[in-house]
């Protein structure tokens, strides 16, 4: 009992260094579009992660869990030995924990869905046996690192489109902004209310029909325009040949919408990306707490709740060296821009995370911020930068695996 209750602690502080690095980089790359486009400072977006990543990882975070915790390795077969599962587990955690820390120290947007699964499948295939992974999961799990990218470029290149086709070419923008805007602030608002009542809040006893979310999420969503409109429609209107005057102004109300899709940004990432952290803690916990490996396992609220707390401090105290990255580097980025590329990347990451598949949301918010980028021509964009990013993704993989396989066998050797 006494070795239980240690292993458990281990994978609680473990988990805790691995939602650190989470909050450290990829909550940076989330909130990145919201900050360099400067419609929110970083201390704002560190208060919008402080509720919605938390909400978003204890209510809606329990689906993609489980498959980091039983999709990857056939548990079946380590039935004869459980604690090489967890050693497995809490290297693994260690092995992404350390790697999210150099990455971040030095400001490289790396994935934590590469990191952990890197970490898992190389603890398995070396310290175990290549049997024992699910390669055909791991292989669509990597499929969807490509597709990811791809999906919300392709979302925020029309989202962009279409704000630039309906209103930042028009000769009066401010009034084409206030016939279109609040379009865009039901969307952002029903979108985010939808994935929150559909996907996050079976985990804690609310369980809605199709018709009772869609109803809610239009309840939420016109609510949402409501509001924003009224604040709209407060900005001072002037002639339409004080054309600079119009864009500032428009700009100003898609800062209002960058707040909706920050929080909406928030949400998902913490849905999504919570489970690198926990879904390895919640299965050495299963473990330890049964004495057998087994492929189902309820995940303990609390463990939820550790992953939210770790992922809100690791913003807090290191996420600005990736936002700098991220937010301003690729592309420049006004409101408009920053809008298209949260809310598309958003909407690529919570149906994801619907399907219980753990993409990456560096790569999503990455391929985001590229769609924006396109929409305005390739000499929008950094290269440079944007080549500096997708090595460090390719080197991600195998440092995560190798850091994994070295702490699995010092456990192996210590604890075993």
């Amino acid at each position: 009992m006494e070795l239980a209750i240690f292993y458990i602690i281990l994978a609680a502080l473990f988990a805790l260094f691995m939602a650190w690095g989470i909050g450290a980089n990829d909550v940076a790359n989330a909130m990145a579009p919201s900050v360099g486009s400067k419609a929110i400072t970083i201390k704002q977006a560190i208060l919008i992660a402080a509720i919605f990543e938390f909400a978003g990882a204890v209510l809606a975070g329990g689906g993609v869990t489980s498959t980091i915790r039983r999709g990857i390795v056939d548990a079946s077969l380590l039935s004869g030995q459980p604690e090489l599962l967890v050693y497995g587990m809490l290297a693994s955690l260690l092995a992404a924990g350390v790697w999210l820390l150099i990455a971040s120290r030095f400001g490289w947007p790396v994935s934590t869905t590469h990191t952990i699964i890197g970490a898992v499948v190389g603890f398995a295939a070396i310290g175990i046996g290549v049997s024992t992974v699910h390669w055909p999961t791991v292989g669509r799990i990597a499929m969807s690192w490509l597709v990811s990218p791809v999906i919300a470029g392709s979302i925020a290149w029309l989202l962009f489109v279409s704000v630039q086709r309906l209103i930042l070419e028009r000769d009066n923008p401010l009034k084409y902004a206030r016939r279109y805007v609040p379009i865009y602030m039901f969307l952002a608002g029903f979108f985010m209310t939808w994935v929150t009542v559909d996907k996050g809040l079976t985990h804690v006893g609310l369980d809605f029909n199709a018709w009772q979310s869609n109803a809610l999420a239009l309840v939420i969503g016109l609510l949402v325009t409501t509001i924003g409109t009224f604040f709209m429609l407060r900005i001072p209107y002037q002639e339409p040949e004080k054309r600079d005057f119009h864009f500032v102004t428009v700009e100003r109300i898609f800062g209002i919408l960058m707040v909706i899709t920050a929080c909406c940004m928030a949400f998902a990432h913490g849905s999504n990306d919570v489970a690198n952290a926990v879904g390895p803690a919640a299965a050495v916990v299963s473990v330890a707490a049964s004495g057998s490996v087994t492929q189902e396992a309820i995940v303990p609220i609390w463990i939820l709740i550790l992953g939210g707390i770790g992922i809100v401090i690791g913003l807090a105290s290191y996420g600005h060296r990736v936002i700098a990255t991220v937010g301003k580097n690729i592309t420049s980025l006004t409101p408009s821009r920053g809008f298209a590329a949260g809310l598309a990347a958003a909407a690529t990451i919570v149906m994801a995370s619907g399907t219980g598949l753990p993409i990456s949301t560096t790569h999503t918010v990455v391929g985001a911020i590229l769609g924006v980028g396109m929409a305005r021509g390739i000499a929008a964009i950094n290269l440079r930068v944007v080549g500096s990013i997708f090595m460090s993704w390719i080197i991600t993989v195998p440092a995560g695996a190798v850091l994994s396989v070295v702490f699995f066998l010092i456990f192996r050797a210590t604890l075993g």
